[in-house]
């Protein structure tokens, strides 16, 4: 699981680092590459682990379990992001 976390992030950091190195500089890019990311991806990649091991019992990938994986992957980050974007007035880009 710990793997599949490192991948999800790195993953991630190397994409929006290369979308975002059109629009700004490399170093800028990558700097806000990882303030977006971490902890979003951090608790998706964690709360969608947590449902392959509850409902699977154990890491065990099978395709029914992937929509509902995918499903709390993306409402658990929903909460720090709106925050991110309405209390503190931080965008992504």
């Amino acid at each position: 699981m710990v793997l599949a976390m490192v991948n999800g992030v790195l993953t991630s950091i190397a994409l929006e680092t290369v979308v975002l190195s059109k629009q700004m500089s490399f170093g800028s890019a990558f700097k806000t590459a990882c303030g977006m990311s971490l902890i979003s991806m951090l608790a998706m990649e964690a709360a969608m682990n947590a449902v392959d091991v509850a409902v699977t019992g154990g890491a065990t990938l099978t395709f029914w379990v992937i929509p509902l994986m995918l499903i709390v992957g993306f409402l658990t980050p929903l909460p720090y992001n709106y925050w991110r974007l309405k209390a503190l007035g931080i965008a992504c880009h």
